[in-house]
């Protein structure tokens, strides 16, 4: 498939959070007029970039009527917004139903009738379930999910996929590993930082400390969605994106332990994940994105040690 005519402002989902700014920052700097569409609940303006190039809409996907004339005269989107909490997921089933596949599903629909010709979805790792092959390729499967936040990413690449091939959209999907950067307030760093804020001398660690996943830099992970983007033009392109090695929960929390001054103690609550829902191993194949050209900046164990770093000096 050649690539779609690309004559038009980006528009970018859940661009005000931790991983869409940085996005719309990249974009603004490959001189890109850039529309962002966020509710604000879990991300913020304040993280958007100055410029008279973007533009943010306070609006619900669920609710069409609030940002489908966003999608007029648009090139292309970025849906990157989503739930960004697992554990929110399945205290309440409804909520990546909701805020993940209906929420696309509005998405797509509004692109279908602007004749938005290219789709950009962030989907995860999670949606693998347990694998049984690490590194773990695009082609792997039964794929299996274990949470409601992995089925509402499956059920999202699936209607991105038939909605490609029933209208003639180009879709990429990228399945993240875990993401970590500046600005981020969820996730295992601000949880162990914000658990040694309330108890200094003891860190609880959920899991027995031997789940081990790749971990990205959120810049490597924008870079990774833009290469991808110029370089692959088949009708559906799935890449993985994640570090090309994996680091224990065990260790991470040491180095938050010695960088927040070394006197806690840290206490594992047992079992062999931390939450239900988890995937405990997760290590990604990144060949087929490295094919292209791509390789992250960071190991896994860099981009903790940088991350870390950046919460601390930010508290």
């Amino acid at each position: 498939m050649t690539p779609p005519d690309r004559v038009g402002p980006s528009l970018v989902t859940g661009g005000a959070g931790a991983i869409g700014s940085n996005l719309v920052k990249a974009l603004v700097a490959r001189g890109e007029e850039v529309r962002v569409i966020d509710n604000l609940s879990s991300g913020r303006a304040d993280r958007l970039t100055t410029s008279p190039k973007v533009t943010l809409t306070v609006a619900d996907l669920r609710r069409p009527v609030e940002f489908q004339d966003q999608l007029r005269g648009v090139a292309q989107v970025w849906h990157i917004a989503a739930n960004p909490d697992i554990r929110k997921g399945t205290a309440d089933p409804s909520v990546d139903l909701e805020n993940g596949t209906l929420a696309t599903f509005h998405l797509l629909e509004a692109a279908r009738r602007h004749d938005v010709p290219r789709i950009l979805f962030s989907s995860s790792s999670v949606i693998y379930g347990q694998a049984t092959v690490f590194p773990t390729p695009e082609e792997y499967g039964p794929l299996c999910p274990e949470s409601q936040y992995a089925a509402g990413k499956l059920a999202s690449e699936g209607l991105l996929s038939a909605y490609a091939h029933s209208y003639g959209m180009q879709v990429h999907i990228f399945r993240f590993a875990n993401i970590i950067g500046p600005g981020m307030d969820h996730g295992i760093l601000p949880d162990f930082l914000a658990k040694l804020g309330r108890t200094p001398l003891r860190l609880e660690v959920l899991g027995d400390g031997r789940q081990a996943k790749s971990y990205l830099r959120t810049e490597d992970c924008v870079g990774g969605m833009l290469l991808a983007g110029d370089r692959a033009h088949e009708r559906v392109n799935i890449f993985n994106l994640g570090a090309a090695d994996q680091i224990s929960v065990r260790t991470i929390a040491e180095k938050v332990v010695a960088a927040t001054g070394g006197r806690a103690r840290i206490e594992y609550t047992g079992g062999d994940r931390g939450w239900t829902g988890d995937v405990p191993q997760q290590l990604l194949s990144i060949a087929k994105i490295g094919r292209l050209g791509w390789s992250p900046q960071h190991t896994s164990a860099a981009a903790i040690d940088r991350t870390i770093a950046e919460l601390l000096r930010a508290s």
